[in-house]
This record gives C-alpha cells, sequence and structure tokens, in this order.
C-alpha cells in the first residue's frame, strides 16, 4: 500500500517507527521556527504597534479573526496530499503563532524577570507535553473519546475570549487554568489521533495538530505565571 495511505497503527515497526520520528522532528523544527520569527518580529514590529494590539479591541478581534482563518487554511494546506503544499500550511500556522503570540511575549519580557518567566513556561511546557505523550504511548489507551469535550470546550473558549476582546473584561486566572486543561486534553487526544488513525505520509500535518496544542498550553501557562507578578 501507498506509504501515504497507510495507517500507523496498521503499519509495521519499522514504517510506525520512522513515522514517529518525521512527525516529532517536525514538531521540534516548528518550534525553533517559532522561535527565530518571534524574535524577529519582537526586533523589527514597532512598540507602538504591539501597545495598540494590547489595547485596542477592533486590533485584538481582527487578530482573533485572522489567527482563526490562517489556522483553517493552515491544516487544510498540512493535509494536502501535496507535499510543498503541507510545508506551506505548517510555515503558515507558525508565522500566524508567531503574530498572536507577539503582545504576551512583549509584555512578559518588560516585566521584572520577564525573560524568566518565559522560560520557566516554555520548561514547563516541555514538561508537560512530554508527560502527556509518554502516557498515552505507554497506557495504549485511545483518547479519542475527549473529541467531544475538546470541541464543545474550545467553541465555548473562542465565545468568551471574543466577549473579553468586545466588552473588555478580563476571563481571569481560572479561565487560563481550564485552557491549560483543554490543552493538555488536546495533548492526549491529538497523540492517540497519531498512534491510530494518521497515515504515514502525514507527518506534517500530525505536527502542525502537535504544535498547535502545545502553543495553546504555553500561552496559558505563560499567563499564569504573569498573574503572580
Amino acid at each position: 500500500m501507498n506509504g501515504n495511505l497507510t495507517i500507523v497503527s496498521e503499519a509495521n515497526d519499522v514504517e510506525r517507527a520512522i513515522f514517529y520520528k518525521k512527525t516529532y522532528l517536525h514538531v521540534a523544527i516548528a518550534l525553533l521556527s517559532f522561535m527565530v520569527v518571534e524574535g524577529v518580529l519582537l526586533r523589527i514590529v514597532p512598540q507602538e504597534f504591539i501597545l495598540q494590539m494590547m489595547g485596542g479591541r477592533l486590533i485584538w478581534l481582527f487578530i482573533i479573526g485572522l489567527f482563526w482563518l490562517g489556522s483553517v487554511l493552515a491544516n487544510r494546506f498540512a493535509f494536502s496530499l501535496d507535499r510543498n503544499m503541507q510545508y506551506l500550511g505548517l510555515g503558515l500556522y507558525i508565522l500566524i503563532e508567531a503574530i498572536i503570540f507577539l503582545p504576551v511575549l512583549y509584555l512578559a519580557l518588560v516585566m521584572t524577570d520577564g525573560a524568566a518567566v518565559v522560560q520557566q513556561a516554555a520548561v514547563l511546557t516541555l514538561f508537560m507535553f512530554g508527560g502527556l505523550t509518554a502516557v498515552v504511548f505507554m497506557t495504549n489507551k485511545d483518547f479519542s473519546f475527549l473529541r467531544s469535550a475538546i470541541v464543545i470546550g474550545g467553541f465555548v473558549a473562542l465565545g468568551l475570549i471574543v466577549a473579553g476582546a468586545i466588552f473588555g473584561f478580563n476571563l481571569g486566572l481560572w479561565f487560563s487554568v481550564a485552557m491549560v486543561a483543554l490543552a493538555a486534553g488536546s495533548i492526549l487526544y491529538q497523540t492517540s489521533q497519531i498512534k491510530n488513525n494518521y497515515a504515514t505520509g502525514q507527518y506534517v500535518g500530525a505536527a502542525l495538530q502537535l504544535f498547535a496544542s502545545i502553543m495553546l498550553l504555553f500561552w496559558y501557562i505563560l499567563r499564569i505565571l504573569m498573574s503572580r507578578k
């Protein structure tokens, strides 16, 4: 069977190992690329524009809309049969993540010990991701049952975020805690899907899904740590 169509759970040990290696290598490349792009944006984007992103409701709503549209397109590209389109989708998603992270990382870095806060959030995120990944691979449990909760939770969270942007209220610490739980559930679900339902040729799309969940987790861990300052 064509390697692009072979389901990972039905593949032989060598094919599965290659798929996992490519998937997590692409996750690592996506994270490193995000760091590079974010570093460039922090240097070239004027401080006044970043402050407008943080304080302008209409601008933030536009960015949320752009993020949603970009995410839809990136996912569609990443699961295309054309490999170049897949990388275009992953690259597009890295770029829109860097844009939406720009104000929160700027705010974190101008705080006292801001760099330390970002590093702590990154370490906690990677440890949680590693632990959740280990749970899926070591228990062999199917976490597909989380899909409905993740979809519903995602729509509720998006609604609250948009409402907060429109009416100017702070969603608070408990919202961030709930979103960390949602991101953790998403990592469990996506990792389970990678093991059981993806094809061996879909490692770019699989990496994008994991990268998206990692960034969601990082965003809200960072927000929680920033709230303590």
